[in-house]
C-alpha cells in the first residue's frame, strides 16, 4: 500500500492551526473556473468560428467534443496523481498549460490547430477541481474542524457563475476582438493562476514515487472511456466497433484492477459505495439538460432568433445571475436534498418553456427562459459536489472529484450528441422544440433519481 503524503505549509506562509488558510482559496478558485470559462464561452464563439474557416457547424463541434474528451479522461488520472503526491507539482505544470493553449489558439491558422488547442486546454484545465476537494479535505485533517460550508459553496457558486457568465464574457470578446479573443483569455488567467499556485499552495513530503501509479489500470481505463466517447460523437452503425472497443477495456479494466493492491480505480470501494455511483449518474443525467441549455439556446439565438453573438451572451446573463443567487443563498445549509429536489423540478420546468420559443419570441420571455434553465444550474452543482465531499473516500477524494467532473463532461458529449441530432446544419425553432421534448424526458429522469436516493437526506442531517 502507498504511504499517502503529508502536506507541509511553506515556511514563509504559516497558517492558523485552529482554522481554514483561506490564503489557499485564490489559487483555489482561479484554477476551478478556468475549465466552466473555456466550455462556456464556446458556446457563442462556435458560429463565428464555423464561419471564419468555412466549415459546417457539426464540424465545429469537435471544439466542444475535444475538450470534453480530454477533461473526462484527465480528470480522475490528474485526481489519483494529486492523492499521492499533492497539489503543487500537477497544479502549476497544467495550469501552465492553459497558457500555451491561449497562445496555439490565438495564432491557429486552421480549425485543425483550433482544435488540437482546446484538447491541450481540456488537459490544463485538469487540475483545479481535484487539487481544491484535496486542499478542503487535508485543511480539515490538519485543523481538526470540518472546512466551513462557505469554501466548498465559494468553489460550487464560481464554477457555475464562470459558466453562466461565460456566454455574455464570449459575446463581449468576440466584440472587442473576434473569436481568436477567446483563446487569448487563457493567457492572463494562466499566469494569475500560476503566480499564487506558487506562492501559496503547500508543498508536499512524502515516499510515493512515479511507479506508485497504477499505470495499466490509467491506460485501459482513458482507452475505454475515449472510444465510448468517440462513438457518442459521432453514434452511427459504421463507428460501433468503438463501442466493441470500449467494453473489451472496460472488462480488462475490471480484472487488472480488481488484482492490485492500489488500482488507480479501486471498483471494490466504488462498486459498495452505491450512493456515491448514484451522485456520479445524477450528476451525468443533470449536466446533459445543463449543456444543452447552454450551447443550445446560445446557437438558437443567433440562429433561429437572429441575434447577434455578442447579444446572444448578453440574453445569457439572466442564467448567470440565477445560479449565483441561489447558490449563493442556500450554501450555507449543509443538507442537499431539498437543493437536488428543486434543481431537477426546474429543468423539467425550463425544458417545457423551450417549447413556448419562436423566431419572433420577445426579449422577457427570453429572460424567463433564463432565469429557469440558470436556477438548477446553481442548485446541482453544489449539491453533487458536497455529495461527493461526504459520500468519498477521503484518501481518494481528489480522484473522486476527478470522477464527479468526467461524470459532468460525459454529460457534456451526450448533451453534444443531441444538438447535433435534434439541429443538423442549423439551430432553428423546430429543432429547439425537438430539443425541449427530448430534454423533458431527460429532466424527468433526473427528478426520480433525486427523489429516490433516500441517502442523500442524511447527508447535512447529524
Amino acid at each position: 500500500m502507498i504511504t499517502r503524503p503529508l502536506s507541509r505549509r511553506r515556511p514563509d506562509r504559516p497558517a492558523s492551526p485552529e482554522v481554514f488558510d483561506r490564503r489557499l482559496l485564490t489559487p483555489m478558485l482561479a484554477a476551478t473556473v478556468l475549465n466552466p470559462i473555456n466550455s462556456a464561452i464556446i458556446a457563442v464563439s462556435l458560429i463565428p468560428i464555423a464561419r471564419a474557416f468555412g466549415v459546417p457547424l457539426a464540424h465545429a463541434q469537435w471544439l466542444v467534443s475535444g475538450l470534453y474528451l480530454a477533461t473526462a479522461v484527465g480528470q480522475p488520472v490528474v485526481g489519483r496523481i494529486v492523492d499521492l503526491f499533492g497539489p503543487r507539482k500537477p497544479y502549476l505544470v497544467l495550469t501552465g498549460l492553459v497558457g500555451v493553449a491561449g497562445v496555439l489558439g490565438m495564432l491557429a491558422p486552421n480549425l485543425d490547430v483550433l482544435i488540437a488547442a482546446r484538447i491541450l486546454l481540456g488537459v490544463g484545465t485538469c487540475a483545479g477541481f481535484p487539487v481544491s476537494m484535496y486542499l478542503i479535505r487535508s485543511e480539515a485533517r490538519r485543523t481538526g474542524k470540518d472546512s466551513p460550508a462557505v469554501v466548498l459553496t465559494a468553489l460550487s457558486v464560481c464554477a457555475q457563475a464562470v459558466a453562466a457568465l461565460g456566454p455574455s464574457l464570449g459575446g463581449g470578446l468576440i466584440l472587442l476582438g473576434g473569436w481568436r479573443a477567446s483563446f487569448a483569455v487563457n493567457i492572463p488567467l494562466a499566469l494569475f493562476c500560476l503566480y499564487f499556485g506558487a506562492r501559496r499552495l503547500p508543498t508536499v513530503r512524502g515516499d510515493a514515487t512515479i511507479r506508485a501509479i497504477d499505470w495499466p489500470g490509467v491506460v485501459l481505463f482513458g482507452g475505454a472511456l475515449s472510444a465510448a466517447l468517440l462513438y457518442l460523437m459521432n453514434p452511427q452503425l459504421s463507428q460501433a466497433y468503438l463501442l466493441a472497443v470500449a467494453v473489451v477495456l472496460a472488462v480488462v479494466l475490471v480484472v487488472v484492477e480488481r488484482r492490485r493492491d492500489d488500482p488507480f480505480l479501486d471498483l471494490r470501494v466504488l462498486s459498495g459505495n452505491r450512493p456515491l455511483m448514484a451522485t456520479y449518474t445524477r450528476n451525468m443525467v443533470a449536466y446533459i439538460v445543463s449543456y444543452s441549455f447552454l450551447y443550445g439556446l446560445a446557437q438558437w439565438m443567433q440562429d433561429g432568433r437572429g441575434l447577434s453573438p455578442s447579444a446572444a451572451g448578453l440574453l445569457q446573463l439572466p442564467l448567470a445571475t440565477a445560479s449565483i443567487v441561489v447558490a449563493s443563498l442556500t450554501g450555507r445549509s449543509p443538507r442537499i436534498w431539498g437543493k437536488l429536489v428543486v434543481g431537477a423540478a426546474f429543468q423539467v420546468i425550463a425544458a417545457g418553456l423551450l417549447l413556448t420559443l419562436h423566431s419572433a419570441s420577445g426579449v422577457g420571455l427570453l429572460v424567463v427562459v433564463a432565469v429557469c434553465a440558470g436556477i438548477p444550474q446553481g442548485l446541482n452543482g453544489l449539491g453533487n459536489q458536497n455529495a461527493v465531499y461526504s459520500q468519498a473516500d477521503p484518501a481518494r477524494i481528489a480522484a473522486s472529484a476527478g470522477l464527479l467532473r468526467t461524470s459532468m463532461y460525459v454529460g457534456a458529449m451526450t448533451s453534444s450528441v443531441v444538438l447535433a441530432q435534434v439541429f443538423g446544419a442549423d439551430a432553428t425553432t423546430g429543432g429547439l422544440h425537438r430539443l425541449a421534448y427530448v430534454l423533458l424526458v431527460v429532466a424527468g429522469l433526473g427528478v426520480l433519481m433525486v427523489v429516490g436516493d433516500r441517502s442523500l437526506r442524511r447527508i447535512g442531517s447529524g
